[in-house]
């Protein structure tokens, strides 16, 4: 199992998520410093009901904490996009209607 697939599965068990996208974007960074030790950069979209009333602070602590198994040998950098459905006046941008 690669890494995307395993931060995948991880954020799947822990949110339950309407949707979620993890994009590698680890070739951005190629001769980073964090880059050189195998770790990857990746962004994830995740839209799940466990974010509702919650500041972006701590959606992004949540989706961390999700994640742990996989810091820092697996994942060097991390950009979030964490939503709950319906809170937005239109669905955040990763979603298509």
């Amino acid at each position: 199992m690669n890494r995307q697939t395993r931060i995948e599965a991880l954020l799947r068990d822990a949110f339950a998520p309407l949707h979620l996208e993890v994009i590698d974007d680890s070739h951005h960074h190629a001769g980073h410093v964090g880059a050189q030790g195998g770790a990857g950069h990746f962004r994830v979209r995740i839209l799940s009901e466990r974010f509702r009333g919650l500041p972006v602070l701590a959606r992004h602590r949540l989706v961390y904490e999700a994640l742990t198994s996989l810091i820092p040998t697996e994942v060097h950098a991390l950009s979030i996009e964490a939503d709950a459905p319906g809170e937005r006046a239109s669905p955040p941008d990763f979603i298509d209607t």
